[in-house]
């Protein structure tokens, strides 16, 4: 009989996380799921057992604390297949500009953490000659803006690093997967004017991410009409891009 492949989620308290441990838990994945606070990951574990019958793990993952990142890894029971960082943080573009403490915690939470967890995984799984990563990143990335800059530089930042990452591991047999939801309602967004046609809700991201590890996707706008978006704004001469308001 073979085993199961598995799947750990990094934020598997967020709403994404939930969705995409329900997506992997539903398509036979034993799942992995790890943060903060271990004891609020317990209903989420349950539900899955049950409704799943798989094996659902829980571990203590704190995104800024990289000094722990090398005993996170070895602490696991084993090395999963997927590993998947949903950690993020939106922040607040208006108090980072004055409060460094705070842009300080959104770059290292959105960049310099889920980038040093996924590339000491990538060094195990180059190792083992197998294995998916996949990165949630933000439409934000892809080009910065007054309303969000120092958020999405850091994305900015991220989706640079998995871009490089998927070049160098792809010799080695490892996937790297950058998702990109744009809007999405969570706790997060919440209170936030989103674009209805452009918003999704969570289990659509988490099924995306499991179709993207499934069909080895290497780049994923969770809604098509981002990618045209995106491609616009990117295009467009900077005398015209200052102009805008957004």
């Amino acid at each position: 009989m073979m085993s199961r492949k598995s799947a750990i989620v990094l934020g598997g308290s967020s709403d994404i996380g939930r969705a995409t441990a329900r997506a992997f838990a539903k398509a036979g994945y034993d799942v992995g799921l790890a943060g903060r606070d271990v004891a609020a990951l317990e209903p989420d574990a349950a539900d899955l057992r049950a409704r799943y019958n798989v094996e659902v793990g829980l571990s203590k993952f704190d995104v800024l604390d990289t000094a722990s990142f090398n005993g996170f890894v070895s602490g696991l029971p084993a090395l999963p297949d997927v590993v998947i960082s949903i950690v993020g943080l939106l922040g607040t573009q208006d108090t980072a500009q004055s409060d460094l403490a705070h842009a300080t915690m959104i770059m290292r939470t959105n960049y310099e953490g889920p980038s040093l967890i996924l590339g000491l995984f990538a060094e195990k799984f180059l190792a083992r000659g197998s294995g998916t990563l996949v990165g949630v990143s933000s439409v934000a990335g892809d080009r910065g803006r007054a309303s969000n800059y120092v958020y999405g530089s850091a994305k900015a930042g991220f989706s640079a690093f998995l871009s490089g990452l998927r070049a160098r591991a792809s010799r080695g047999g490892v996937q790297i997967v950058t998702v990109k939801p744009g809007f999405v309602r969570t706790k997060m967004t919440e209170g936030m004017k989103l674009i209805g046609p452009l918003t999704v809700d969570a289990p659509v991201v988490g099924d995306a991410i499991l179709s993207a590890v499934e069909n080895k996707t290497d780049v994923v706008y969770v809604s098509g009409k981002w990618r045209l978006v995106m491609l616009i704004i990117k295009t467009l001469p900077e005398a015209v891009f200052k102009k805008l308001k957004f």
